[in-house]
């Protein structure tokens, strides 16, 4: 399967893939969520995960500012839904394992659903006791579950896993992982036969499953997964991990294990933001400080027609995007050789169009724009364009310039550095501003960054034709004479357009 497309012969499953933010790379432009932390417990011991810091499902470890009991948070979907009108996904990630606290994420549900009748419910799970909650998953309406499914082998698993218990037994070791193994796949296998739209999250651990990870792409898409995510490690301070000195994957990793997760057969979610337990608003951007007590007590009653309206005209964005992104690729495969018709390009050939994509680093807010400015940035959007068509790559996190370890009047030499592993191999980074200081590092390590707003796609599309057009790939090779220019296409040399 090369896309959700192939998965979209239902208005149902139209309509979920159209406005889930995190199954559609289309929807998290516009589509919102919210997740709901009302399961503290967990049921199984990550080596990436600190009990302290509670346990990893789809959320960051453990960060919630506060967990809910079932009425709370009823109460607080009822208030975001009524301010919040791009509201459509409703979810629980833990910050434990929701499963391990059936009852309070099945009351959460079902309380949900009594007030606000019109958001898709989602579901995180490690999968332990999947099996015995599939027919009320089904009965509650609970479309979407994902499963972190981290090795399909028992012995790469008693590397992931300390301990697992059920039913009050702890297991530990390969016994463990194999017990843990076993559930997922049998609760995969349950829920994809019932209609339910199953994601696999899967942690890419350097040295302990990254080469496996090709392996668990094949047996959950086997297994009925209809969408595979390959999260880079994030180690909880005091965890086993930390302990042993495990470091994160580099992100050039990441994008090979994804490519390999492809070729396997997987459908492949490039844009996870590795959400908070407790997140509201659009990937990439956490509302969750908007909306205190104080103004969910204070939110007007919900205009159930007004939402309806306004998320139909969000469909309906989406609806573009997905048929102009299908549109760029079978152009793409219907011209080779082809030149640019761009206005920029006159009446010169332009042989360069054929040479290999480049990477574009973007600043973004969400709404598919280039709207935020470079000091403010948590994380970069990755690009992918030959000046023809644009694949979106990844999310690349760093730690924001003016909001890190260092404020934006402090000594931010190592922040610097942090994001500079994170772009140094695009040739271009969007963004709606940038200082002097980040500008004249990043154009000395060959990274242009130009200030400029609008669609990212259009964006990109316009800046790589251009510099492809007057600086060939063949010249200027890791040029330091790049220029930040803002609104303007004036003396723009290029960085290692050959990839």
């Amino acid at each position: 399967m090369d896309s959700l497309a192939d998965l979209s012969e239902t208005p149902l499953v139209l309509e979920t893939l159209r406005r889930h933010p995190c199954y559609n790379e289309e929807a998290h432009r516009y589509f919102a969520r919210i997740h709901l932390p009302v399961a503290p417990a967990c049921n199984i011991q990550c080596h990436y995960c600190n009990r302290k810091f509670d346990c990893v499902n789809e959320s960051r470890p453990g960060v919630v500012s506060e967990l809910l009991t079932p009425e709370q948070a009823a109460s607080k979907t009822y208030g975001v839904a009524a301010q919040l009108m791009q509201l459509s996904v409703v979810g629980i990630a833990g910050p434990g394992d929701p499963l391990a606290n059936a009852e309070a994420t099945f009351d959460t549900f079902r309380r949900v659903r009594e007030t606000v009748k019109d958001v898709i419910f989602c579901l995180s799970t490690n999968g332990l006791t999947l099996i015995r909650h599939v027919d009320r998953i089904v009965e509650l309406g609970i479309s979407h579950v994902t499963i972190t499914i981290n090795a399909v082998d028992p012995v790469v698993g008693s590397r992931i896993y300390g301990w697992v218990y059920d039913e009050g037994k702890r297991y530990a070791g390969e016994e463990a992982a194999r017990l843990l193994i076993d559930r997922q796949l049998a609760g995969l296998k349950m829920l994809a036969s019932r209609g339910v739209l199953c994601k696999v999250n899967s942690v890419l651990i350097p040295e302990v499953n990254d080469a496996h990870l090709p392996e668990v792409a094949r047996v959950v898409k086997e297994h009925g997964a209809v969408l595979h995510n390959i999260m880079p490690l994030i180690i909880a301070p005091g965890s086993r991990y930390e302990q042993e000195g495990m470091r994160a994957p580099r992100p050039r990793l990441v994008r090979q294990l994804q490519e390999q997760c492809a070729e396997a057969g997987a459908v492949i979610m490039r844009h996870c933001r590795q959400c908070r337990a407790d997140a509201i608003g659009l990937l990439g951007e956490d509302r969750n400080q908007d909306f205190t007590w104080e103004n969910i007590a204070a939110a007007p009653p919900m205009d159930e027609e007004a939402r309806a309206q306004f998320q139909k005209e969000l469909d309906e964005k989406v609806r573009v995007r997905m048929e102009r992104k299908e549109g760029q690729s079978h152009h793409k495969q219907s011209s080779t050789g082809a030149g640019c018709s761009c206005p920029l390009s006159g009446d010169k050939p332009e042989a360069s169009f054929t040479s290999k994509p480049v990477l574009i680093a973007v600043a973004s807010r969400g709404g598919g724009k280039v709207n935020q400015h470079f000091g403010r940035a948590k994380e970069f959007m990755i690009y992918e364009s030959d000046g023809t068509i644009v694949n979106f790559i990844g999310i690349r996190k760093v730690q924001s310039y003016c909001h890190g370890k260092a404020d934006c009047n402090g000594d931010k030499v190592e922040t610097m550095k942090e994001i500079l592993s994170m772009v140094h191999d695009c040739a271009l980074l969007l963004s709606s501003g940038i200082g002097e200081a980040p500008k004249e590092v990043l154009q000395e390590t060959g990274v242009l960054p130009i200030v400029c707003g609008g669609d990212i796609e259009e964006s990109i599309l316009e800046y790589v034709k251009f510099l492809r057009y007057m600086y060939p790939v063949q010249s200027n090779k890791g040029s330091k004479r790049n220029k930040g220019v803002k609104g303007n296409h004036s003396d723009l040399p290029i960085k290692h357009f050959g990839g």
